[in-house]
């Protein structure tokens, strides 16, 4: 009885340990995954910032303009260092050409504050990078823009629902921008003035406030000129001259076509606003 009992307690004894050891292993094993869990966590930003460092890289190319408008730019920029700089872009800069958190201009000594985007052309076209770019400058702390290409031959009230369907200006955000440059083919000049003043009356009812107009120096001269005068003005002149225009007020001046910006891989326009960054603040929507 005495040794039957012994085998019996000694078999007892393995099967405890045998117990034993296996819930200590799998402990451990569950310590082993929570800290590997734990670590991944603790280091996902510095491996997400490891692994576009090295298999995401953003490759500045080296862009270049002629020596006469490298120097007309220069100039401008250093007779306007007081004044705040942005850029407009459309789907003809690629998405995989923008790296949005270092805009800047003046080999990286000028930030751009403020992007303006196509957002519609027309009765019913709308640009295909309009959303994205719409969300990576609001991302990035932009002020942002969004503008109307007037198609002139069309129809105002459909051109101004386009734009209402298809964009959606928050607080901060610039007004509206309607950019006309196209003479009207099938419509008089004056026709043409009437239905411009349509899609802001519609655009302003909207918003409480009067859109931004767009167009060439010399476009507004001839045309728009007297017309528009209580509405801020973007003026683009790329000549080489002091201010967009010898005599006209002007809230923003589209000074190049040929802007070449670090963290943009191909050239954009650029912009300068005629005032600070406060001013522009205080232009934009409540």
């Amino acid at each position: 009885m005495i040794k039957k009992h012994h085998k019996k307690t000694t078999r007892n004894l393995h099967k405890n340990r045998r117990k034993r050891y296996f819930f200590r292993r799998r402990v451990v094993l569950v310590i082993l995954v929570i800290a590997l869990i734990g670590t991944g966590l603790y280091l996902k930003q510095s491996i997400t910032y490891y692994y576009a460092l090295y298999f995401n890289k953003f490759t500045h190319k080296k862009l270049h303009n002629s020596e006469k408008e490298t120097l007309r730019i220069q100039k401008i920029i250093s007779d306007n260092l007081d004044k705040t700089y942005g850029l407009d872009i459309s789907h003809y800069q690629n998405k995989e050409d923008i790296k949005w958190d270092s805009l800047s201009i003046g080999n990286k000594t000028i930030p751009l504050e403020f992007v303006v985007m196509r957002a519609t052309m027309g009765n019913k076209s709308a640009d295909k990078h309009f959303g994205e770019f719409w969300e990576q400058a609001k991302k990035h702390n932009l002020i942002r823009g969004a503008y109307h290409f007037y198609r002139a031959d069309e129809d105002p009230i459909i051109q101004a629902n386009n734009f209402l369907e298809n964009v959606k200006l928050e607080s901060g955000d610039l007004p509206p921008i309607l950019d006309i440059e196209k003479i009207p083919r099938r419509k008089t000049n004056e026709r043409l003035v009437e239905d411009l003043k349509v899609w802001c009356k519609i655009i302003e009812e909207t918003y409480g406030q009067k859109p931004i107009i767009y167009t060439y120096y010399h476009y507004y001269k001839d045309f728009l000129k007297g017309e528009f005068d209580d509405y801020p003005l973007w003026l683009a002149n790329y000549n080489d001259v002091p201010s967009p225009s010898p005599d006209d007020h002007w809230d923003f001046w589209q000074f190049t076509e040929s802007g070449i910006v670090y963290g943009i891989n191909t050239k954009v326009d650029l912009d300068i606003y005629n005032g600070s960054l406060w001013s522009l603040k205080s232009l934009t929507l409540d």
